[in-house]
């Protein structure tokens, strides 16, 4: 089910009252949802796990080369 404010809601012509919604509202809450999605991705992307990535990549870069032959 929905929240109040409209999460995640499928927009249907009417509202709970009969009313058509003012595409105000409607604006607003799609920018709503999509702040929520940013914030969703803002944490995933400053995750410790995340961050750390390009360090593991050059690592496994440096571990997989072949060493230079000695002459």
């Amino acid at each position: 089910m929905a929240d109040r404010r409209g999460r995640n809601y499928n927009w249907w012509p009417l509202d709970e009252k009969g009313e058509a919604p003012t595409w105000e509202r409607v604006n607003t809450a799609i920018l709503m949802d999509i702040r929520d999605e940013l914030k969703r991705l803002n944490a995933a992307i400053y995750c410790q796990n995340f961050i750390q990535i390009p360090r593991v990549l050059r690592d496994i870069r440096r571990n997989t080369t072949r060493k230079k032959r000695v002459k």
